[in-house]
């Protein structure tokens, strides 16, 4: 059975392997945001420009790519499809790098995300045939932990390496290690999928018979039939609504708090590394011990750090940036950050059936980017604007704040997913068993 299967030594450090990826995926997306000040002002980009290139340029394709790769992922070899998709946007990042003006950037933005788009369903695939059900929140958390290092790297790369290579120099860089590893992740082997093989009794029967049309539609009924899944994957949207919105921090910090462009860039840094993977490790292993110990799904986790937080995060944008509470709002933005993506994923993998954990995955990445961060950088980018033209002293302050108030949504929809969480996992388990007693009775 694949809930009494432990992970092994190679499980954890392909773990390992998977997640140094995924923080080079999260550099590159997030590098254009940590370099703002520098960015935008030499390519004289409109804040609606900045916004585009952070959100829909760069999420549209990633989105609409991401459910295809996410098909793909349930059906073709997984390691090279991820070292392929490595390679695309590694070379498109350092494109980017020679860019004079709005569209030079924004044409390599366009295609970076169909590379970026193969990481996360094969990821999350690949995982949940490594690890057992009962461990599946800690992987998804630590491979999430890529999301704030990676921010964390994109905005130390801006403090110790832009002052000596320039920010051109910085996407130069960033493309040869990617390429480096795209060679390397070529070579590795693919995961047997164990999780579809324990469901078949004959091994003819291989996972890639199943139609894509079959796979569509499995993934609406999963969705159709579990409150659960349709909560978890809003609260993650709306959550990533301010987010989107932050986008903009980098700006906000030096316009309107005062702060030097280097020096804040250090600051957040080094607070993005060590508050988000604590709020990764608490996220993953927290959820995983609140499962085993209460039954209570794990957005039930993600409930209560959103409650204690959101408050703190409204509050981050009017303390004064010389009070320590101002530091403290700051620590909890990061680690709420962090605490996210472990609870989420998890669900998200056993609440589907296994073989279209990957498209899944992908159809809830979808949504996350284009209605969470798509909406909040894009609209946050024309309010800003519009606030700007209409006298604002505090154009950035006013619209984190909206976008902020906006995302509370996520509090209730992670409470009732985690209280409905049970009841679907059952409902799952009980279809699965049926489906593989009928296989069993027409062989």
């Amino acid at each position: 059975m694949e809930e009494e299967r432990k992970a092994g030594v190679s499980d954890y450090g392909f773990l390992l392997f998977l997640t140094l990826i995924n923080v080079m995926s999260v550099v590159d997306r997030q590098l254009i945001s940590s370099l703002a000040n520098w960015i935008k002002p030499e390519l004289n980009l409109t804040n609606t420009q900045f916004g585009l290139l952070t959100g829909l340029i760069f999420i549209f394709f990633y989105t609409v790519a991401g459910v295809f790769m996410g098909v793909l992922a349930d059906r073709v070899n997984r390691t090279r499809l991820i070292a392929v998709g490595l390679m695309l946007w590694s070379a498109l990042t350092a494109v980017s790098g020679m860019a004079k003006g709005f569209v030079s950037l924004a044409i390599p933005r366009l295609f970076i995300g169909v590379g970026e788009s193969i990481m996360t369903p094969t990821s999350m695939s690949l995982l949940s045939d490594r690890f057992p059900a009962k461990s599946l929140g800690f992987a998804a958390g630590f491979y999430y932990m890529a999301g704030p290092v990676g921010v964390s790297f994109s905005l130390l790369i801006v403090a110790y390496l832009e002052p000596l290579v320039g920010w051109r120099g910085c996407f130069y860089i960033l493309g040869g290690i990617g390429i480096f590893l795209s060679l390397v992740m070529f070579l590795l082997k693919e995961t047997p999928r164990r999780a579809v093989a324990a469901l078949q009794t004959n091994s003819s029967t291989a996972i890639a018979h199943t139609s894509v049309k079959e796979m569509l539609v499995t993934t609406k009924n999963a969705f159709a039939n579990s409150p659960a899944l349709v909560m978890t994957v809003f609260g993650a949207v709306t959550f990533h609504i301010f987010l989107g919105a932050a986008m903009f921090e980098q700006i906000w910090f030096v316009e309107e708090r005062g702060f030097d462009r280097n020096e804040i860039a250090e600051l957040t840094g080094w607070m993005a590394l060590g508050a988000g993977v604590l709020g990764n490790l608490a996220g993953g292993l927290g959820s995983d011990y609140l499962l085993k110990r209460t039954g209570v799904g794990r957005p039930m986790f993600m409930f209560w750090v959103a409650l204690v937080s959101m408050p703190l995060m409204i509050l981050y944008r009017l303390v004064d940036p010389a009070s320590p509470l101002f530091l403290l709002c700051m620590f909890m933005g990061f680690f709420q950050f962090g605490c996210l993506y472990g609870p989420v994923f998890g669900t998200i993998q056993e609440l589907v059936p296994p073989q279209i954990r990957g498209t899944v995955t992908a159809v809830a990445l979808l949504l996350i980017n284009v209605l969470g961060i798509g909406f909040g950088v894009t609209a946050g980018g024309l309010f800003v604007d519009w606030l700007s033209a209409n006298g604002s002293a505090s154009p950035y302050t006013t619209s984190m704040l909206v976008f902020t108030g906006i995302s509370c949504i996520n509090v209730p929809l992670f409470f009732f997913a985690g209280r409905r969480f049970s009841r679907d996992k059952q409902a799952l388990t009980t279809a699965l068993l049926g489906q593989a007693d009928a296989t069993n009775s027409s062989t």
